[in-house]
């Protein structure tokens, strides 16, 4: 099948929409996590179990997530999975309305499967569009994800200053989740299923046994360990450990995921320019600077500046992720590989600070720290390992895998 190029650009645009509303689901409610902790009248530890149904039921979700892409498509594993997060929602609307823990927890068992499913989905998609039209678009997909969570926050922000209780705003983040979803990916491209009896080339457990994927993994965790402390933490630190209002926290992860998104957008440009390993480091040392100006104890404005440079240091570690693997052999390719990569880079080191916050909040943040440092050093191993073994970039052309795409291949050199 030959995709004319006005179809590749309507699908381009749903993909990016398809970020932005993931983002906006996601960023809708965590800016306000200070209000939800307090409707449900728990700790700093108490919210940090509870946090832990995301992530659980995130990396719980994963071996189904892959399949469930491959056998009904990405815009239909969307649907589900925006239709799951938009019950958590609503449930843990609920459950903040009614003061009922237990049902708040069911809710955040809703939204982690249900985001995994959408996560591993868009990617799939988007890698898609980005094959058909030979060009690096995942940095910019991802930045729509961003700018759905600035939108979100900014929402937040404006709905707390407002004094617009938590369950309303949930309950309508819940239904703008579920209605954008179902026309958006219409657009989305047409999807064939492998024929009966096709198989992968490689098993999951073959291509985990792959040391760069391993390698690829880690440095996912020490990205995403640093980016999910932020989305978690950073609104309630600022409002117990700083004094800050619920709307100051809500502007301070506003300009966490503003910086995220401004870097993902140029992202592109500065890997052109001074290659991915390079920019990689870089963003790594804005990272830790701006988690050490967070920890410092220095005020609100040094949380702020802190903010702003641990999102920029955050920001294109997990598109960095596809940009590799996008790049490797069939094997990452494969949603099932590909999706556990997407949930390491959450757990378990965001639940392990979740439970641990107690009553000094900026822990999560040295914790942070630390797991930063180790990224960086394996950034240095992926990048030794790619010197003396060059990756090709090959995609072989496997019936109904890659829908509209003719036989034969495309190489090109991958460096680091």
């Amino acid at each position: 099948m030959v995709l004319q190029s006005p179809r590749l650009n309507l699908a381009k645009v749903a993909v990016g929409a398809t970020f932005a509303t993931n983002g906006l689901a996601f960023g809708g409610w965590l800016a306000r996590a200070p209000a939800v902790r307090d409707d449900l009248s728990l700790s700093v530890a108490g919210f940090g179990l509870l946090l832990l149904c995301i992530s659980a039921a995130a990396i719980t979700a994963i071996p189904l997530a892959g399949p469930l892409v491959q056998r009904v498509g990405p815009a239909r594993a969307i649907l589900l999975g925006s239709g799951a997060m938009a019950l958590g929602l609503a449930g843990l609307g609920t459950g903040t309305l009614t003061g009922s823990v237990s049902v708040a927890a069911a809710g955040l068992v809703l939204v982690g499967a249900g985001n995994s499913t959408w996560d591993v989905a868009m990617n799939v998609e988007g890698a898609d569009v980005e094959r058909h039209l030979g060009r690096t678009l995942m940095p910019r997909f991802h930045a729509g994800f961003s700018l759905g969570t600035v939108l979100g926050a900014g929402l937040s922000a404006l709905a707390a200053a407002a004094g617009l209780p938590i369950w309303v705003q949930l309950y309508l983040t819940a239904a703008l989740t579920a209605g954008a979803t179902i026309p958006t990916v219409r657009a989305f491209l047409p999807y064939t299923p492998l024929p009966p009896g096709e198989k992968h080339p490689m098993s999951v457990l073959e291509a985990w046994r792959e040391p760069r994927t391993v390698l690829i993994g880690l440095i996912m965790l020490g990205f995403g360990f640093t980016e999910g402390v932020a989305n978690d933490w950073l609104a309630i630190s600022l409002v117990d450990a700083y004094g800050a209002s619920e709307t100051v926290g809500a502007i301070g992860y506003g300009t966490f995921v503003t910086a995220m998104t401004l870097s993902r957008f140029f992202g592109g440009t500065a890997i052109e320019r001074w290659g991915r390993v390079r920019v990689l480091r870089g963003t790594v040392v804005l990272g830790v600077v701006g988690l050490t100006l967070v920890v410092a104890q220095i005020g609100v404005p040094a949380v702020l500046v802190g903010a702003l440079l641990w999102g920029a240091g955050a920001s294109l570690g997990f598109p960095h992720r596809h940009e590799l693997s996008g790049r490797r052999p069939d094997e990452i390719r494969d949603p099932r590989v590909g999706g556990g990569l997407d949930r390491v880079r959450g757990f378990p080191g965001r639940p392990a600070t979740d439970r641990r916050a107690g009553p000094q909040l900026r822990r999560p943040e040295r914790a942070a720290l630390r797991v930063r440092g180790v990224g960086h050093r394996l950034a240095g191993i992926r990048r030794r390992q790619a010197a003396a073994h060059p990756i090709a970039r090959v995609t072989p052309y496997i019936p109904g895998r890659y829908r509209g795409l003719g036989p034969g291949m495309r190489v090109g050199a991958l460096n680091g």
